[in-house]
Protein backbone atom coordinates (compact mmCIF):
# COMPACT_ATOMS: atom_id res chain seq x y z
CA UNK A 1 0.00 0.00 0.00
CA UNK A 2 1.38 3.30 -0.88
CA UNK A 3 1.91 5.51 1.89
CA UNK A 4 0.74 9.31 1.95
CA UNK A 5 1.72 12.53 3.38
CA UNK A 6 0.35 15.45 4.42
CA UNK A 7 1.59 19.05 4.41
CA UNK A 8 -0.53 22.17 5.56
CA UNK A 9 1.11 25.43 4.39
CA UNK A 10 2.17 22.89 1.38
CA UNK A 11 2.51 25.65 -1.44
CA UNK A 12 5.91 27.88 -0.56
CA UNK A 13 8.48 27.92 1.99
CA UNK A 14 9.34 25.79 4.48
CA UNK A 15 5.71 23.61 3.09
CA UNK A 16 7.08 23.26 -0.38
CA UNK A 17 10.44 22.13 0.83
CA UNK A 18 8.40 19.51 3.30
CA UNK A 19 6.51 18.37 -0.30
CA UNK A 20 9.74 17.78 -2.16
CA UNK A 21 11.87 16.43 0.35
CA UNK A 22 8.71 13.51 1.16
CA UNK A 23 8.18 12.53 -2.48
CA UNK A 24 11.79 12.39 -3.19
CA UNK A 25 11.30 9.46 -0.12
CA UNK A 26 8.22 7.70 -2.55
CA UNK A 27 5.65 9.48 -0.53
CA UNK A 28 2.23 10.35 -2.21
CA UNK A 29 1.53 13.72 -1.06
CA UNK A 30 -1.98 15.62 0.04
CA UNK A 31 -1.17 19.31 -0.26
CA UNK A 32 -3.40 21.51 2.14
CA UNK A 33 -3.25 25.55 1.41
CA UNK A 34 -6.05 28.16 0.21
CA UNK A 35 -4.29 29.32 -2.97
CA UNK A 36 -6.29 26.34 -5.17
CA UNK A 37 -4.34 27.20 -8.66
CA UNK A 38 -1.20 27.74 -6.86
CA UNK A 39 -1.89 24.24 -5.30
CA UNK A 40 -2.38 22.35 -8.01
CA UNK A 41 0.58 23.72 -10.16
CA UNK A 42 2.40 22.74 -7.18
CA UNK A 43 0.37 19.12 -7.52
CA UNK A 44 1.45 18.68 -11.17
CA UNK A 45 4.65 19.57 -10.46
CA UNK A 46 5.20 16.92 -7.63
CA UNK A 47 4.07 14.16 -10.11
CA UNK A 48 5.90 14.91 -13.18
CA UNK A 49 9.08 15.14 -11.68
CA UNK A 50 8.62 12.03 -9.01
CA UNK A 51 6.29 10.39 -10.10
CA UNK A 52 3.95 9.89 -7.40
CA UNK A 53 0.23 10.78 -6.77
CA UNK A 54 -1.29 14.00 -5.15
CA UNK A 55 -4.44 15.38 -3.53
CA UNK A 56 -5.09 18.62 -2.98
CA UNK A 57 -7.29 20.28 -0.24
CA UNK A 58 -8.12 24.42 -0.78
CA UNK A 59 -9.13 25.01 3.02
CA UNK A 60 -8.67 28.09 4.98
CA UNK A 61 -7.53 26.69 8.14
CA UNK A 62 -8.30 29.88 10.06
CA UNK A 63 -11.55 28.64 10.03
CA UNK A 64 -13.21 26.00 11.10
CA UNK A 65 -15.15 24.57 8.20
CA UNK A 66 -11.48 24.44 6.55
CA UNK A 67 -9.62 22.83 9.52
CA UNK A 68 -12.91 20.26 9.65
CA UNK A 69 -12.39 19.70 6.05
CA UNK A 70 -8.75 18.06 6.54
CA UNK A 71 -10.17 16.41 9.43
CA UNK A 72 -12.86 14.56 7.57
CA UNK A 73 -9.97 13.43 5.08
CA UNK A 74 -7.77 12.18 7.85
CA UNK A 75 -10.68 10.52 8.82
CA UNK A 76 -11.56 8.31 5.80
CA UNK A 77 -7.46 7.94 4.32
CA UNK A 78 -4.43 6.68 6.04
CA UNK A 79 -2.24 9.31 6.54
CA UNK A 80 1.92 8.28 7.23
CA UNK A 81 3.50 11.39 7.57
CA UNK A 82 1.72 15.01 8.85
CA UNK A 83 3.67 17.92 8.64
CA UNK A 84 1.73 20.66 10.60
CA UNK A 85 3.08 23.83 8.81
CA UNK A 86 0.80 26.32 8.12
CA UNK A 87 1.97 29.76 9.39
CA UNK A 88 0.26 33.46 10.42
CA UNK A 89 1.71 36.52 11.33
CA UNK A 90 0.83 39.43 13.08
CA UNK A 91 2.67 42.56 12.90
CA UNK A 92 0.96 44.58 15.61
CA UNK A 93 1.60 44.61 19.66
CA UNK A 94 -1.00 42.72 21.06
CA UNK A 95 -2.44 45.84 22.79
CA UNK A 96 -3.25 47.25 19.30
CA UNK A 97 -3.95 44.14 17.91
CA UNK A 98 -7.93 43.05 17.11
CA UNK A 99 -9.50 40.20 18.90
CA UNK A 100 -10.22 38.63 15.65
CA UNK A 101 -6.78 38.67 14.28
CA UNK A 102 -5.29 36.93 17.49
CA UNK A 103 -7.82 34.61 17.83
CA UNK A 104 -7.44 33.51 13.64
CA UNK A 105 -3.58 33.01 14.55
CA UNK A 106 -4.30 31.21 17.06
CA UNK A 107 -7.02 28.73 15.04
CA UNK A 108 -4.00 28.14 12.78
CA UNK A 109 -0.81 28.09 14.97
CA UNK A 110 -2.31 26.12 17.70
CA UNK A 111 -6.05 24.67 17.23
CA UNK A 112 -5.35 23.22 14.02
CA UNK A 113 -1.94 21.21 14.64
CA UNK A 114 -3.74 20.00 17.91
CA UNK A 115 -6.99 19.14 15.91
CA UNK A 116 -4.96 17.43 13.38
CA UNK A 117 -2.60 15.61 15.32
CA UNK A 118 -5.79 14.31 17.67
CA UNK A 119 -7.18 13.20 14.20
CA UNK A 120 -4.26 11.32 12.90
CA UNK A 121 -2.81 10.02 15.83
CA UNK A 122 -5.22 7.02 17.02
CA UNK A 123 -4.67 5.61 13.97
CA UNK A 124 -0.92 5.92 13.54
CA UNK A 125 -1.01 4.28 17.30
CA UNK A 126 -2.80 1.20 16.06
CA UNK A 127 -0.67 0.48 13.10
CA UNK A 128 2.44 1.30 15.35
CA UNK A 129 3.92 3.79 12.50
CA UNK A 130 3.93 7.23 11.99
CA UNK A 131 5.75 10.58 11.62
CA UNK A 132 4.17 13.91 12.88
CA UNK A 133 6.03 17.20 12.44
CA UNK A 134 5.30 20.20 13.96
CA UNK A 135 6.79 23.90 12.51
CA UNK A 136 7.64 25.67 15.58
CA UNK A 137 9.79 28.07 15.93
CA UNK A 138 12.50 29.64 18.32
CA UNK A 139 10.65 32.71 18.50
CA UNK A 140 8.93 30.21 21.00
CA UNK A 141 11.95 30.10 23.54
CA UNK A 142 11.61 34.38 23.91
CA UNK A 143 8.74 36.27 24.63
CA UNK A 144 7.50 38.01 21.79
CA UNK A 145 3.96 38.18 22.28
CA UNK A 146 1.25 35.45 20.88
CA UNK A 147 2.94 34.29 18.08
CA UNK A 148 5.75 33.33 20.65
CA UNK A 149 3.48 32.04 22.96
CA UNK A 150 1.84 29.97 20.08
CA UNK A 151 5.23 28.05 19.40
CA UNK A 152 6.02 27.97 22.39
CA UNK A 153 2.75 25.58 22.94
CA UNK A 154 3.29 23.52 20.11
CA UNK A 155 7.08 22.87 21.00
CA UNK A 156 5.55 21.55 24.61
CA UNK A 157 2.77 19.78 23.17
CA UNK A 158 5.24 18.04 20.57
CA UNK A 159 7.62 17.34 23.65
CA UNK A 160 4.82 15.92 25.66
CA UNK A 161 3.65 13.80 22.38
CA UNK A 162 7.07 12.40 21.92
CA UNK A 163 7.54 11.30 25.47
CA UNK A 164 3.72 9.99 25.92
CA UNK A 165 4.75 7.83 22.45
CA UNK A 166 8.23 6.44 23.58
CA UNK A 167 8.92 2.99 22.64
CA UNK A 168 6.44 2.85 19.65
CA UNK A 169 7.21 3.49 16.28
CA UNK A 170 4.99 6.53 16.15
CA UNK A 171 7.28 9.77 16.43
CA UNK A 172 6.19 13.32 17.01
CA UNK A 173 8.61 16.19 16.49
CA UNK A 174 8.91 19.72 16.98
CA UNK A 175 11.22 21.54 14.17
CA UNK A 176 12.51 24.92 15.81
CA UNK A 177 13.81 27.45 13.11
CA UNK A 178 15.07 30.49 12.71
CA UNK A 179 14.84 32.83 10.25
CA UNK A 180 14.13 31.38 7.22
CA UNK A 181 14.31 32.69 3.63
CA UNK A 182 10.77 32.31 2.75
CA UNK A 183 7.40 34.38 1.95
CA UNK A 184 6.16 34.60 5.58
CA UNK A 185 8.43 37.84 6.40
CA UNK A 186 6.74 39.48 3.60
CA UNK A 187 3.22 38.39 3.74
CA UNK A 188 3.10 39.67 7.33
CA UNK A 189 4.77 43.23 6.42
CA UNK A 190 7.92 42.42 8.75
CA UNK A 191 11.08 44.65 7.82
CA UNK A 192 14.00 42.21 8.57
CA UNK A 193 16.43 45.13 7.63
CA UNK A 194 19.79 45.30 9.15
CA UNK A 195 19.78 41.03 10.22
CA UNK A 196 23.07 39.92 9.09
CA UNK A 197 23.17 37.09 6.38
CA UNK A 198 24.44 34.45 8.15
CA UNK A 199 21.30 34.33 10.37
CA UNK A 200 19.23 33.26 7.34
CA UNK A 201 18.08 29.50 7.18
CA UNK A 202 17.69 27.72 3.99
CA UNK A 203 14.38 26.13 3.86
CA UNK A 204 15.54 22.71 1.46
CA UNK A 205 18.60 22.59 4.13
CA UNK A 206 16.40 22.55 7.40
CA UNK A 207 13.61 20.12 6.24
CA UNK A 208 16.53 17.98 5.40
CA UNK A 209 17.80 18.26 9.19
CA UNK A 210 13.98 18.20 10.71
CA UNK A 211 13.08 14.90 8.92
CA UNK A 212 16.13 13.37 9.78
CA UNK A 213 15.50 13.97 13.25
CA UNK A 214 12.44 12.92 13.19
CA UNK A 215 13.37 9.61 11.57
CA UNK A 216 15.72 9.24 14.71
CA UNK A 217 12.96 10.18 17.58
CA UNK A 218 13.91 13.66 18.49
CA UNK A 219 11.68 15.68 20.80
CA UNK A 220 13.05 19.09 18.83
CA UNK A 221 15.10 19.57 15.78
CA UNK A 222 16.72 23.57 16.01
CA UNK A 223 18.40 23.66 12.50
CA UNK A 224 22.11 25.53 12.51
CA UNK A 225 24.61 26.17 14.77
CA UNK A 226 23.70 29.69 15.16
CA UNK A 227 20.18 29.18 16.77
CA UNK A 228 21.90 26.23 18.53
CA UNK A 229 23.91 28.51 20.00
CA UNK A 230 21.19 31.16 20.46
CA UNK A 231 18.68 28.46 22.45
CA UNK A 232 21.68 27.87 24.66
CA UNK A 233 22.29 31.51 25.86
CA UNK A 234 18.49 32.13 26.07
CA UNK A 235 18.63 29.12 28.84
CA UNK A 236 22.08 30.54 30.22
CA UNK A 237 20.87 34.03 30.64
CA UNK A 238 18.26 36.01 32.97
CA UNK A 239 14.69 35.48 32.08
CA UNK A 240 14.16 39.31 32.13
CA UNK A 241 17.15 39.71 29.61
CA UNK A 242 15.10 37.41 27.36
CA UNK A 243 11.68 39.10 27.56
CA UNK A 244 13.52 42.70 27.22
CA UNK A 245 15.53 41.45 23.90
CA UNK A 246 12.71 39.49 22.49
CA UNK A 247 9.89 42.35 22.83
CA UNK A 248 12.49 44.92 21.10
CA UNK A 249 13.01 42.53 17.95
CA UNK A 250 9.75 42.44 17.67
CA UNK A 251 9.17 46.36 17.98
CA UNK A 252 11.96 46.80 15.31
CA UNK A 253 10.04 44.31 13.09
CA UNK A 254 6.89 45.98 13.12
CA UNK A 255 8.92 49.00 11.55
Amino acid sequence: MASWALVTGATAGIGESFTRLLAQNNYNIVLVARDLPRMQERARDLESKYKISTHVIQADLATDAGCAAVEHYIANNQIDVLVNNAGFGLNKAFTLSSMDAEQQMLDVLVRTPMRLMQSVLPGMKERNKGIVINVSSVAGYIAGGTYSASKSYITVLSESLNTELAGTNVKVSALCPGFTRTEFHQRARMSMKGLPNFMWLNSDDLVAKSWSDALKGKAVSIPGWQYQLLVFLIHSIPRSIVRKVGMNLRAKQRK
